[in-house]
């Protein structure tokens, strides 16, 4: 995923009516690191990652799994 946007979350936090720095607050980052997962920047640990996903109210393949990459 490094390099690559993560549009995915990005949509999905905009549509949970969360701010970059909400999420962070919520996940225990900061707004930066949310920033950098959006932008492809930053590869964000597993746990992290579930912290994301309960927050969002999505799974890891909703949000990680690039059907791209799997081919």
């Amino acid at each position: 995923m490094k390099g690559s946007k993560n549009l995915k979350m990005k949509a999905a936090r905009v549509a949970a009516g969360l701010s970059q720095a909400e999420l962070a607050d919520k996940v225990g980052v900061t707004r930066q690191t949310i920033g950098l997962i959006e932008a492809g920047g930053y590869n964000p640990t597993l746990n992290l990652c579930i912290h994301i996903c309960r927050e969002l109210g999505v799974t890891l393949n909703d949000l990680f799994w690039d059907e791209q990459e799997r081919q």
